[in-house]
């Protein structure tokens, strides 16, 4: 599987001078974290490879990824990470947390939602989600996983996403929903098209003709077409508007 990530560094100093993160350091902090993050399904060793340093391993389910020790410090090191124990086994926790979904935890707590279909930013599709602390992370089927695993997985999804716990805010004309501690959840509402517009409903809203102002990572807000063509040219943002019932047909990313 692909290796995760460390985010930009923050902060001026940070970029023009990174402290280096020492594999040492980063090797010490490693033996002892590992045994912390381990879980029934995921392990997380370091292998000893002589005259070749060290490498991380992961393990979960089918998914198994190495990175050298080396790579990992130059990585944290570009991304300035502090080179404390503290700062390193932040960056550590963080890094394994960021770890591709494996099929069995995407088929045990995936979640519907809406992403980007194209890097333009004009088409939304679904897909299945898992979230891990503050974290939604996208899954990706492995070669080995069947048609009607996947479709398995999927319907799973859908159904949690009706389940996903959303405030609901009316603003006049508009509804408007959000979720509190992952913004992309919000979208799960768009999952179940014919709640959604029972929803708008019941908050006194006109539905009939109900339009979604769709952005991926943002509220979710639903109103008559002419409000809804207004408010997506006041975000600023790229954003799809559909009609309530175009919901149901949007494709599987």
């Amino acid at each position: 599987m692909t290796a995760p990530r460390f985010g930009a560094p923050t902060g001026l100093l940070s970029r023009l001078r990174p402290e280096r993160v020492e594999v040492e350091d980063l090797r010490d902090t490693a033996a002892a974290l590992f045994p912390c993050l381990a879980g029934p399904r995921l392990r997380v060793s370091l292998q000893e490879r002589p005259h070749r340093g060290s490498v991380v391993v992961l393990e979960e389910d089918e998914r198994v990824l190495r990175v050298p020790l080396a790579e990992l410090a130059d990585d944290m090191t570009r991304a300035g990470v502090r080179p404390t124990p503290t700062g390193i086994s932040t960056a550590l926790a963080t890094w394994i947390a960021s770890r591709p979904v494996s099929d069995a935890a995407a088929a045990a707590a995936g979640v519907a939602v809406a992403d980007w279909a194209d890097g333009r930013r004009r088409v939304v599709g679904r897909r299945v989600v898992v979230v891990r602390g503050e974290q939604a992370l996208p899954w990706h089927p492995s070669p080995g996983c069947e048609d009607a695993a996947v479709d398995r997985v999927r319907a799973a999804a859908l159904q949690r996403a009706a389940d996903v716990d959303l405030d609901l805010r009316v603003e006049g004309p508009v509804a408007l929903w959000s979720h509190p501690g992952e913004p992309v959840l919000a979208t799960a509402v768009v999952m179940a098209p014919e709640r959604l517009v029972q929803r708008v409903a019941a908050a006194g809203l006109r539905s009939e003709d109900a339009h979604v102002v769709l952005t991926p990572g943002r509220p979710v807000a639903c109103a008559e077409p002419g409000v809804a063509r207004r408010l997506a040219g006041e975000t600023g943002e790229a954003c799809v508007i559909a009609p309530w019932r175009a919901l149901a047909d949007l494709p599987w990313l």
